[in-house]
């Protein structure tokens, strides 16, 4: 037999806890973490439950017992508790569910139905003692200047000079119970495992991202783009800022190999100052360490790590496990590859794709010396200043060196985050995130039905203790259907998907500017694809001449800041709406009570028209409640209740974000 059999009351799914505890669940510092149990006992007396929720230990600081944090029944289900924490702090903290006979609740019920019962004091003799004992109970452990009160209802149910209700009354009124109710008397403490969670800061939720190549932004000469660097790449971080982005998503920086190096749109031939992708890491310039010699120097891309701090942002870098054929490592360590039966070293495949120009790493080849170069690189960019990192392709690597790598760091650097770039299977997606990553890609773009994107929706948010998604409405490596065929309607559609739904959002350069034109019929490459060659963009001219969606990024960017339910992904709730056409979700703020209310249409050709049955208990309302909302899209503002007809045209505005302003009921 196996379980545990000595535990004398009854405590199980236990939430949130990753894989049986084996993982750590995850949170943010000054997040609403619910936290759960199913808590019972035999017989009819009373059970209760709390938490104990323990910080991070501080070396040279002895550990005291935190306060009691008292969980409520949650029903609709019978035996659920639940209650909230918020962590303060980052580093790795643990919680424990207490699960105790609660005498004080029996007590009360029990006098309660009996006195209703019409039983006299001669009856309730017993009863009546042992409240008293409860109250002298309490008063041992109750703040001072509550002890008289406790003591002044002992002695009034004990004394038989007095009608019985006036020797209850006492113990029985509101203040005394919440005080003996915060301060209860706990018998049969009954404790479950000791489960961790892992505690980032907020940016590990909640971010803006905008991903850019700084080699385009050199200048253009007589007609034709130079290669720029990071000086030049700088100068685009202020309208990156402005537009309210908060991450800025940079390729690799690497030095690019030569052999074998891709032309432009993926040919195999390459012609005089064809660039290559950046993703074929490594030349005789230098590998994963070094920095390609024309975007500057490491000391020119610490500027540039500086300034878009300066500007409130900070530098997500790329980190692709992979090496161009010319890559120093070929050389000095080729038992990081696969060598064929021939003697050559294996190329990348994606069968049909081929990637010519990359070797995969075999992690079954060399495992201490990969691991230890990979730790050596991340501590390379970290001293530069990075602290968030975009893996290439971790689906492609061993789950145990990503469990490994990622806390090695987190040992010394607790503060980096690390993004998973890996459209595959869920199960791996899953568990790249349980063994440490912190985001992860998701499969948002290619969710543009109703009802795949809420089931879609409601997956996330059960997974949000420890999946976090990042949405990125495109990537230089997808530009689907929805956008080469949906006009400028389908990608405020996808903009407001993507920033309302997510915490985390994303945006590839050019989505602004409405870049929608495929490599070929079918295909989600760009045509000219940024990957393989310079792609200068003059966002100036296009903002002047009304064809930017810059000002609507902002827009949203600025909503999102302005309303923390937006920075939330385990509240996010769907509603009723009589249009598959339509889509109406909502997010809420635990702490602030913050609520926004979103509508959107998902077709970009022809206006829709429906009428809302809104989950009114969702939004913390009566069915019958009336409510404000203001829409901070337009400004508009109108009085709502649980139906409202909605009309929505993609060419004027096809989204309504709505704040809620709850009506005060009448005193």
């Amino acid at each position: 037999m196996t379980g545990r059999a000595d535990l004398r009351l009854g405590i199980t799914d236990v939430a949130p806890v990753v894989s049986c505890g084996s993982f750590s669940a995850r949170a943010v510092v000054g997040e609403s973490l619910p936290i759960s149990a199913t808590v019972f006992r035999e017989g009819h007396d009373a059970v209760a439950a709390n938490v104990v929720w323990n910080p991070p230990a501080t070396p040279g600081r002895r550990a005291t017992r935190p306060p009691l944090v008292r969980m409520e029944p949650a029903g609709p289900e019978p035996d659920v508790w639940a209650a909230t924490v918020v962590p303060d702090r980052e580093g790795l903290w643990t919680f424990q569910i207490e699960a105790w006979d609660d005498p004080i609740s029996t007590w009360h019920h029990a006098v309660e139905v009996k006195v209703e019962a019409g039983q006299g004091a001669g009856e309730l003799a017993n009863d009546l003692e042992e409240g008293a004992r409860l109250l002298d109970a309490v008063a041992k452990t109750a703040p001072r200047e509550h002890r008289a009160a406790l003591t002044q209802a002992a002695v009034a149910l004990r004394d038989e000079t007095l009608e019985l209700t006036a020797r209850l009354t006492p113990a029985l009124t509101p203040s005394l119970q919440d005080l003996m109710h915060a301060h209860p008397v706990r018998r049969l403490v009954t404790r479950s495992p000791r489960y961790e969670v892992w505690v980032d800061r907020v940016t590990a939720l909640y971010g803006s991202w905008y991903e850019f190549f700084p080699r385009s932004e050199g200048p253009v000469v007589d007609g034709k783009p130079t290669h720029g660097t990071f000086a030049d790449a700088a100068k685009r971080l202020p309208a990156i800022a402005d537009m309210g982005f908060d991450v800025v998503y940079l390729p690799p920086i690497h030095p690019i190999g030569t052999v074998n190096r891709k032309g432009k749109n993926n040919t195999l031939v390459t012609e005089e100052g064809d660039v290559g992708s950046p993703w074929a890491i490594g030349s005789a310039d230098g590998g994963h360490d070094a920095v390609h010699p024309e975007l500057g120097t490491m000391a020119d891309f610490e500027a540039f790590v500086a300034r878009t701090r300066e500007l409130g942002m900070e530098v997500a870098l790329d980190f692709a496990l992979q090496a161009a054929p010319d890559h120093p490592w070929v050389t000095e360590h080729p038992e990081f590859f696969t060598t064929k039966p021939d003697g050559t070293i294996a190329y990348a495949e994606n069968p049909p794709k081929k990637y010519q120009d990359i070797y995969p790493i075999n992690f079954d080849n060399d495992p201490a010396g990969i691991y230890a170069e990979a730790l050596r690189v991340l501590r390379v960019w970290i001293a530069a200043g990075v602290k968030v990192f975009r893996v290439d392709n971790p689906h492609t690597k061993a789950l145990n060196f990503w469990h490994w790598l990622i806390w090695e760091v987190k040992k010394t650097d607790p503060d980096v985050l690390f993004l998973a770039e890996a459209f595959t299977r869920p199960a791996m997606m899953h568990q790249l995130a349980r063994v440490g990553f912190t985001q992860s890609y998701s499969y948002f773009t290619w969710r543009t039905q109703k009802g795949e994107i809420e089931d879609y929706g409601r997956d996330l948010a059960s997974t949000a203790h420890y999946m976090r998604p990042n949405f990125f409405v495109n990537t230089p490596d997808i530009l689907h259907a929805s956008l080469q065929f949906g006009g400028p309607p389908m990608f405020k559609i996808r903009a407001v998907l993507a920033s309302m739904m997510s915490p985390t959002w994303g945006v590839y350069s050019g989505f602004e500017l409405y870049e929608h034109v495929a490599l070929k019929p079918g295909s989600e490459e760009y045509l000219d694809t940024e990957k393989f060659q310079l792609r200068p963009r003059d966002y100036a001219a296009a903002e002047a001449a009304g064809r930017s969606l810059a000002p609507y990024l902002t827009m949203l960017n600025r909503v999102r800041r302005e309303h923390p339910a937006l920075q939330q992904l385990r509240t996010l709730h769907f509603h009723p709406i009589d249009n598959d056409q339509l889509l109406v979700f909502s997010k809420t703020d635990p702490a602030s009570q913050d609520t926004v209310l979103v509508v959107l249409t998902l077709s970009s050709h022809h206006t829709q028209i429906g009428t809302t049955a809104l989950d009114m208990a969702a939004l913390g309302m009566d069915w019958s409640d009336r409510f404000t909302v203001t829409d901070q899209v337009t400004g508009a503002a109108y009085e709502w209740g649980q139906f409202n007809y909605v009309e929505l045209d993609p060419y004027r505005e096809p989204a309504h974000v709505f704040t809620v302003r709850r009506h005060t009921p009448p005193s």
